[in-house]
């Protein structure tokens, strides 16, 4: 059986930790991703949604186990980085031009 993570009080500990053990005896199952946002977010944006669209948004952001803002704003994150990769093949979003 693996051992469980300690907790620790501050970064120090936690890199202390990380350089002194075998990390391959810890349990890793419970760990969930994180991402750490640099940018700030200096504008907002309103639109509108159907609420089913929203309710579920909203509900697989709970999932998740974040605000359901943030959720939307990785989705068109994804969407612009994966639309920046593919330009190179000229591939059109299915929005018609001019309509946002």
């Amino acid at each position: 059986m693996k051992k469980q993570f300690p907790t620790f009080k501050t970064d120090d500990e936690a890199e202390h930790f990380v350089e002194t053990v075998d990390l391959s005896q810890y349990d890793f199952s419970g760990f969930r991703r994180t991402t750490f946002e640099f940018e700030p977010k200096t504008k907002s944006v309103t639109m509108r949604l159907p609420e089913s669209l929203l309710n579920a948004v909203r509900a697989r952001a709970e999932k998740q186990g974040m605000p359901y803002q943030k959720l939307i704003r990785i989705a068109i994150e994804r969407l612009v980085a994966q639309q920046t990769s593919s330009d190179r093949s000229s591939r059109p979003l299915n929005t018609p031009k001019g309509k946002d």
